[in-house]
């Protein structure tokens, strides 16, 4: 177990958006942020997203799952290699399954392997342990938007909102002393983000996705869709709360609207699901932080200012960088992981008392 001291942690992340690997370099003690350090990112090509894809939904064994998770640890050790004097390794791997209810939670990738070509000691799996006592083991990043609030002096209630395949929030009560101390966070899956927007563009155009939200912003929506999709059961449970990837029967409701109609519609539905979650929260917060890629979508972004009555900006607003907020935290939770501090909590993931753990596997 390490001490309380500052180190040169690096996280590592790939998302369900199939886009690629992106890696940032964290100083930290596991509780505050002392600096940033260098980022970088390694895309996926066309040949290895469509490995991923194929993958999606399988669990360890079934067929596919061997060759995503071979592309999955070469990606990672690719990146890797590009950086220096890194003391501990954070390592998400390639989430292909996600069932906190059924039969757990499937991230791609070893950090056995990661070790041995890297070197350095690696933090893996870490949504298994929560899963196994009774939490969602999602959303995660949560402890880390905590210090990040504590980090830009942020004095009142605030929501950090990613926007990635799949939509998360977390409400942070910056007043606190701890993550894990009552009433200092509430975090949850809001519903689908740009994993759908990103399949009808693959799937209908041939291209990875809307950029800026460009076609969606020529499109109408329909509102009985959107209303339709908003009297989903998920929206009405109590959080803490997650979702796989895909929301079941989303593109079915759009088949029948021309592309822009499509994504408008999409487009919509997100923003408005996302309102939603707000009436979730225990007090309004004083702004909306979007992180993730979904904050490059104008379309999204101003559907969501239309609905929400508080500010909302890019975190770069706050000086912050919304590509690498996920790649750090899995640096920022390795070193929580290597102190013996917990990662998640029952405001967070449902869990039942604050918990940490996951693999460390030494080079």
């Amino acid at each position: 177990m390490l001490k309380a001291e500052f180190k040169r942690v690096l996280g590592l992340m790939s998302g369900t958006s199939f886009d690629g690997v992106d890696a940032a370099v964290l100083e930290t003690d596991g509780e505050a942020i002392r600096a940033f350090g260098p980022f970088a990112f390694r895309p996926y090509s066309d040949a290895e997203r469509s490995v991923l894809r194929a993958a999606m939904g399988r669990w360890p064994g079934d067929p596919g799952v061997e060759d995503a998770a071979e592309i999955v640890e070469t990606a990672h050790a690719e990146i890797v290699a590009r950086f220096e004097n890194i003391d501990l390794i954070g390592f998400h791997g390639q989430t292909l399954a996600h069932d906190p209810r059924g039969r757990g939670t499937h991230q791609a990738g070893s950090g056995d392997v990661l070790a041995l070509v890297s070197g350095l000691p690696v933090v893996w799996d870490f949504r298994s342990s929560d899963v196994k006592l009774g939490g969602q083991g999602a959303p995660l990043a949560p402890f880390y938007h905590f210090a990040l609030a504590r980090h830009i002096g942020a004095d009142a209630p605030l929501v950090f909102l990613n926007l990635g395949g799949v939509g998360n929030l977390t409400w942070v009560d910056p007043r606190c002393d701890k993550p894990e101390a009552p009433g200092a966070l509430l975090a949850f899956d809001t519903g689908p983000a740009n994993a759908p927007m990103d399949d009808l563009c693959h799937m209908r155009l041939g291209i990875a996705r809307d950029d800026g939200g460009a076609i969606a912003v020529t499109g109408t929506p329909d509102m009985a869709v959107v209303q339709d999709f908003l009297n989903e059961g998920y929206f009405m449970r109590v959080p803490p709360k997650s979702l796989d990837r895909d929301f079941p029967g989303l593109g079915a409701r759009v088949a029948h609207l021309g592309d822009a109609d499509a994504l408008a519609t999409l487009s919509e539905c997100i923003a408005a699901s996302v309102a939603s979650g707000f009436d979730h929260l225990p007090t309004p917060p004083a702004r909306v932080l979007v992180c993730g890629g979904g904050r490059h979508n104008a379309d999204l972004m101003a559907r969501l200012a239309a609905h929400l009555p508080m500010q909302v900006a890019p975190v770069e607003s706050a000086g912050l960088d919304g590509d690498m907020i996920e790649a750090q935290a899995f640096a920022y939770l390795a070193m929580r992981v290597a102190r013996g501090l917990p990662t998640s909590c029952p405001a967070t993931t449902g869990v039942a008392a604050a918990v940490g753990g996951a693999q460390i596997s030494a080079p």
